[in-house]
């Protein structure tokens, strides 16, 4: 009887590699930041590996795989949901329990420049400074093509002043290309794009990892600012108006007891100021005095007997002319 020979699927052995991985991974990390890798070679792709050794894991792959591997670990955790949205185009998972931002960091900075494209648009602005360009004047045709303005200095050609070539999200030309190559100039980095980031459930822009403390409180209470605005604006008492409302109803409480003999204890003070406002007066230029720096004391001293010296003598002059 012959014996039955049983051939292994190399690609689908991969595969089922790929989704015990994946798996793994969504159970062992809480965060992902999601990223563009277009334009990123394999050797780029290595670098950041070894960067974030330690620290996070990089995961690339099909979307459909993706979506469907994680469509399956949804069933157990409903807070993955969150991520199908945003498997789309040429992207890939960085998956950590660390820092967000420190990994953020680490990923922006592994960049690497690249030449000008013909047909691409451009990620960013490409100036070209002025001054000598090294090209004969045989070659002016290139600038001229692209209204680029220019002179003959000792037998090479000079750039007027500089060029605003290529904007951001234009299409680069051919006329581009070649004259970047021709000043040896390569103007885009390319690397890493940190899209978007999901977080236990949550997900949000990475702009967002920009925001420092500071930031985060000053919006916060921009925003406590602006409801209770609206809060005491059509009458509806909120938290966020509370501090106002009390202050508003002391103010009135406090006028009534200045315009009549009621007293409480937190009108007293006022109505004593306003019986007696020598001795308040009198009383804040004590505490003043008590509280200047003794530097500034020394340095009145003198001033007062210079001042007293003057005076002095002032009134020695007068006394022997009369």
């Amino acid at each position: 009887m012959a014996e039955r020979i049983v051939t292994i699927n190399p690609r689908k052995v991969r595969k089922q590699k790929y989704v015990v991985r994946l798996e793994e991974y969504l159970d062992t990390y809480k965060s992902i930041l999601i990223v563009g890798v277009d334009n990123v070679g394999s050797n780029q792709m290595q670098k950041v590996r070894v960067a974030l050794r330690g620290k996070a894991v990089v995961l690339m792959g099909k979307n459909t795989l993706m979506r469907k591997i994680i469509r399956e670990q949804a069933q157990k955790n409903p807070k993955l949901e969150a991520l199908l949205p945003l498997i789309r185009g040429n992207i890939g998972f960085i998956l950590t329990n660390g820092s967000l931002t420190e990994i953020r960091k680490i990923v922006l900075e592994n960049k690497v420049p690249a030449a000008a494209k013909s047909g691409t648009l451009a990620p960013a602005d490409v100036f070209i400074p002025a001054g000598p360009t090294g090209l004969d004047p045989g070659q002016t045709s290139f600038f001229q093509a692209l209204n680029i303005g220019t002179k003959i200095v000792k037998g090479t050609i000079e750039i007027v002043s500089v060029v605003h070539l290529i904007k951001k999200e234009e299409k680069v030309t051919a006329s581009h290309v070649a004259l970047l190559t021709k000043l040896n100039i390569n103007p885009f980095f390319y690397g890493f794009q940190v899209n978007d980031v999901y977080e236990d459930g949550t997900v949000y822009s990475a702009a967002i990892l920009d925001m420092s403390q500071d930031d985060l409180l000053q919006k916060f209470f921009s925003g406590v600012k602006k409801l209770a605005a609206v809060s005491l604006a059509i009458g509806f008492p909120t938290l966020a108006a509370v501090p106002t409302l009390i202050a508003g109803a002391f103010s009135k409480l406090l006028a009534i007891s200045l315009a009549t003999d009621i007293e409480f204890a937190e009108a007293k003070k006022f109505k004593d100021i306003l019986s007696n406002p020598e001795a308040f007066a009198a009383a804040q230029a004590a505490a003043a005095a008590t509280s200047a720096p003794a530097g500034g004391a020394a340095a009145a001293a003198p001033e007062a007997e210079k001042e007293k010296s003057e005076e002095s003598e002032a009134d020695m002059g007068f006394s022997l002319f009369d």
